[in-house]
């Protein structure tokens, strides 16, 4: 016979160990480990909700978040229901026996409170957040709570370089031999794809850039999106490291690598909010940059109304910090600010950005002439920062290597190592959005052209977005194309089609 796992008869002690039985909830959070007690163990117990508790197989812990059930149906008494997270890290199945211990909170949750009220955090403190964070030990609201504290409280210089080593620490870092450049944009402008044209010409003028980028989270598609329309850019470490060995380069996803990790689960709760703290969005940036061992890193701070950086202040302000940090942790960083008021390129979604970049990398006489000249002024300068060239050089070495094929000839062996994707069609549903009125362009609301390329199904459906005829100060009559929504369902267009018709994102006067 069966041995019948029962619930205590009366209250136990927090420190006792006890055995329950597992029931597989087959839900999963998308991070957090949470496991569920029914209310009558849990009281028993004096167990609450938001309480940390061991849980032990044979060969595995993890301590995890203790939610309540009311219901009997959910988890019956003497057993304990693990989400799918948990069974993963315990490596176990339905109905097996674990034992379960009260852990009390984690001492980050302390040092939450204490930034709460304006207490400044050492490293020590810091580390220990950002690495609960990373391993998925902190309950959303004490996540949301760290992000608002620093949100209000703000971060000094010393906490924004200590949260950034914090972060390195807490993930995986890449070493590769030799000088290695990157660059980031801290984002906002729709298209604005340099990357992709930036890298080849980088790699082709022999120094490594290993770029692991991010997908879109507001945007209608991140370098990653765009690339995977290319090229395959989940990827082992090795095989990332080989790429780069030979190729110089690649551009992958970086939420495959474990590159400080807790900044994309920051972002996560930072996102609903519509929140990015400075200190947050500094050490992000930085913590990725100083992952992949890089010596030189150029930031792309793009300013207009509709960005993340409004005006000259506040640019030259942001310049300094990233500069000022990386000093602190060993790296040369210069800071670009461009023109955030308007999309860069024509394409707005993964596949129009794809062919935009492809477009300015073959030399075609129809490549956007914006993308290609930021492009050269990003890539000039990061030539620049070598000490190879000397300053006014490294514009004209960028612009041979590009027009000379041979950016677009190491492109292609970048998308044949990572592995060529099979083609991406462009969506089969077309809106062609008119102009009403005869005139001058003046403005481009970036946010209304992003919600609408994003209503068309970007970036999940690769093939939606925008291509745009018209940008600021272009002459326009009155039926003149302003630009053609593309979407892969009859629905989605519909949706873009309608919100258009309200706001279609142009000022023309």
């Amino acid at each position: 016979m069966k041995s019948k796992i029962s619930t205590p008869k009366k209250i136990k002690a927090k420190n006792h160990s006890l055995k329950f039985k597992v029931k597989d909830m087959d839900i999963a959070t998308g991070g957090t480990l949470v496991v569920i007690l029914n209310a009558k163990d849990a009281h028993l117990l004096d167990l609450h909700s938001g309480d940390r508790i061991l849980v032990k197989t044979n060969k595995k812990e993890q301590v995890c978040i203790l939610d309540i059930s009311e219901s009997k149906k959910a988890v019956p008494e003497g057993k304990i229901g693990l989400f799918e997270e948990v069974l993963d890290r315990l490596d176990i199945k339905n109905n097996q026996i674990v034992k379960i211990k009260f852990t009390g909170k984690p001492e980050s949750v302390k040092h939450i409170r204490s930034k709460l009220y304006g207490k400044r955090l050492s490293y020590t403190e810091l580390l220990h957040v950002i690495d609960d964070i990373t391993h998925d030990r902190l309950t959303d609201i004490e996540k949301t709570y760290f992000v608002a504290a620093g949100f209000i409280e703000g971060w000094n210089n010393e906490e924004v370089v200590d949260m950034t080593r914090a972060m390195v620490k807490t993930g995986y870092k890449l070493k590769f031999p030799g000088v290695t450049l990157d660059k980031h944009c801290i984002g906002g402008v729709p298209g604005n794809r340099t990357t992709m044209v930036v890298i080849p010409i980088i790699a082709a003028a022999g120094f490594t850039i290993p770029k692991t980028s991010s997908r879109a989270i507001t945007s209608p598609a991140g370098t990653a999106d765009t690339m995977e329309c290319l090229a395959r850019v989940e990827l082992p470490e090795g095989k990332i490291k080989n790429i780069v060995k030979k190729a110089k380069a690649c551009i992958v996803h970086g939420g495959s690598m474990n590159l400080a990790p807790a900044d994309d689960k920051i972002i996560e709760v930072e996102h609903p909010l519509s929140i990015d703290a400075e200190g947050q969005l500094l050490a992000s940036v930085m913590a990725k940059k100083f992952s992949v061992s890089a010596n030189h890193v150029l930031i792309d701070i793009p300013m207009g109304k509709q960005v993340k950086v409004k005006n000259w202040k506040q640019a030259k302000h942001l310049k300094k910090m990233f500069k000022l940090i990386g000093r602190k942790l060993g790296m040369n960083v210069k800071v670009m600010i461009t023109d955030g008021t308007q999309p860069i390129g024509n394409g707005i979604g993964p596949f129009l950005e794809a062919m935009d970049v492809m477009q300015v990398l073959k030399n075609d006489i129809l490549a956007p002439q914006d993308l290609k000249h930021k492009s050269l002024m990003l890539a000039a300068t990061l030539l620049e920062m070598t000490g190879k060239y000397r300053k006014g050089k490294g514009l004209k070495v960028a612009r041979e290597i590009l027009e000379s094929g041979k950016a677009h000839k190491k492109m292609n062996e970048i998308i044949a190592m990572q592995g060529k994707q099979k083609k991406v069609n462009i969506g089969s549903y077309q809106h062609i959005v008119k102009s009403t009125t005869i005139g001058r362009v003046k403005e481009i609301d970036n946010e209304v052209i992003a919600k609408i390329a994003r209503m068309a199904g970007a970036p999940q459906d690769k093939g939606s977005g925008l291509y745009i005829n018209k940008k600021v100060h272009h002459p326009i009559k009155k039926g003149e194309v302003l630009y053609t929504i593309y979407a892969e369902n009859e629905f989605k267009l519909g949706l873009a089609k309608e919100f258009a018709k309200k706001n279609n994102g142009y000022i023309i006067k």
